[in-house]
Order: structure tokens, then C-alpha cells, then sequence
């Protein structure tokens, strides 16, 4: 078994404020048992600002206190950031704590629903998983859910859970659709599927809008079955679940789904 820790927070345009809403989260998360402690995507700084302005390496001051910050509660902390990179940046999960200073670039960038991530984000390109406590876990950013090779390729590299941080845009439908492709992805991945996303928009004062992500809150952990194992409302809250790899086991070898993968077997 793994505990994990969502933290469902609204970032805000200060790194500095929200590196202390990472330490305060951190902290309560680890009280609670919690070995790896997620936060969403853009936790650096949150959409609607010059993304050029705020981003730093993963060896820059931000990402080090954070690091810091894991070492001190002694967990995996998971926070989204912006890393340089030219005239753009890349969207980057930073993974650190227990040995590991780590980023994972999304891939699958935002350019849906009339909103074009790509116009200040490069992409990635190389999947990432990191072990702890002998669980395997994938990464994966916010449009990413909707690809269901990336989630297979870290099932077949071994993950028994694929960590999913977002700032999901609301809209019309928008909501339902982060739960059903949270749970789509877990049953045809046989993972654990973790969502962290920031609280809902309009719930934390901001304006509902896909030009500007900023969460519809829910996040949601679905078991490899894809079923519904636990799930926030609307606003700032803590999730904390156990996740158990032998479940990932389970539902591979009962739906056979990577066994029997053809399509896109030798993608990534």
C-alpha cells in the first residue's frame, strides 16, 4: 500500500505564497500518513499570468524549496511548475523528495476548446515514472487524460498508478468529463488514476473560462476497475487515499487490456 495526498488548492500569481500553501499542505498531508503529496497543475503560478515571467528550472529556487520542503516531512511532493525554455516554457511536474529531484514536461498540450497552450508551452516528449515504497508511478498533466497510449506505455513500464495534476477549464459538460476520462483511463490502463485538480473557478473568485484554467475542482482517484473510489467537491480540500498495487493487478489480468494491446504497442 501507498498513501497519497491530493491537495486540492488555488494557486495564486505569487510563487512565494504558494510555495508556503505547499509547505502548510505538505505538512497536514503528512500528519495524515501520506508519503507522496500531490498539487496541481501550475501550482508555481496559476494560468492568466506571462508564463516566461515566473518559470524556473528545476534547479532554480522554487523548485529547490520544495524540494526542502519534502525532506523535511519525509514524503514525494508533486507540484506543477513552469520551466524555461527560449521564447516559451514547458509545462513541468515537478517531482521531488525520497532521493528524487525530478520533471516530467507535458506532452499533450492544451490547444481545445479555444484556448492554445502551445502558443507559450513546448511540449515534451519522454514519459517519466518514479518508485516509492515499491509502487510505480506515471505522471501524467491535466489535456494528457485525454490519451490513453501515455497511460498504457506507463502501465506497461510498470506503474500500478498514474498521477494526473490539472487546472482543468470549466465549461459546459467540462466537469463530467474530468471524472469520465479520469476513470476511462484508469480501467483501460489498469491503474490507480489520481486527479488532482485546483478547486472550481467560480468557488475560489475567478473568472470560469477556458482562456483562462483555473479548475473545476473534484478531484478524483478511480481504482483500476474504473470505478469511483473517492472524490472531492467544489472547493480547497484534502484527499488521502491508499493505493493498492495488487487492485492494478487484478484488473489487468481480468480485462487483459494490455495483454492484448495491438494499436500503438511500440508507441513511446
Amino acid at each position: 500500500m501507498l498513501r497519497v495526498g491530493l491537495c486540492q488548492v488555488t494557486s495564486s500569481v505569487d510563487p512565494a505564497e504558494n510555495l508556503r500553501a505547499v509547505r502548510e499542505w505538505t505538512a497536514t498531508a503528512a500528519a495524515r500518513g501520506a508519503r507522496v503529496v500531490v498539487f496541481p497543475e501550475a501550482m508555481l503560478a496559476r494560468f492568466g499570468v506571462r508564463l516566461t515571467s515566473v518559470a524556473e528550472p528545476l534547479d532554480g529556487p522554487w523548485a529547490r524549496q520544495v524540494e526542502e520542503i519534502a525532506d523535511e516531512f519525509g514524503v514525494l511532493v508533486v507540484a506543477g511548475m513552469f520551466t524555461p525554455d527560449g521564447d516559451r516554457v514547458r509545462n513541468t511536474l515537478l517531482v521531488t523528495g525520497l532521493g528524487h529531484h525530478l520533471g516530467y514536461d507535458k506532452i499533450h498540450l492544451y490547444d481545445a476548446f479555444g484556448f492554445r497552450e502551445s502558443d507559450t508551452v513546448a511540449p515534451g516528449d519522454e514519459p517519466l515514472t518514479v518508485t516509492v515504497d515499491d509502487v510505480t508511478l506515471g505522471f501524467a498533466t491535466c489535456y494528457d487524460v485525454r490519451f490513453p497510449d501515455l497511460f498504457q506505455s506507463l502501465a506497461q513500464a510498470g506503474s500500478s498508478a498514474v498521477v494526473v495534476p490539472a487546472s482543468w477549464a470549466g465549461g459546459e459538460g467540462k466537469r463530467e468529463q474530468w471524472e469520465l476520462l479520469l476513470r476511462a483511463r484508469a480501467l483501460d490502463s489498469g491503474t490507480w488514476v489520481l486527479g488532482c485538480d485546483q478547486p472550481d473557478a467560480a468557488t475560489a473568485g475567478l473568472d470560469v473560462r477556458p482562456t483562462a484554467p483555473n479548475g473545476v475542482g473534484h478531484s478524483t482517484v478511480a481504482d483500476p476497475f474504473g470505478r469511483v473510489h473517492a472524490q472531492l467537491g467544489a472547493e480547497a480540500d484534502l484527499l488521502v487515499v491508499d493505493v493498492d498495487p495488487a487492485r492494478a493487478e487484478a484488473s489487468r489480468s481480468a480485462t487483459a487490456v494490455l495483454a492484448n494491446r495491438r494499436w500503438g504497442a511500440a508507441a513511446r
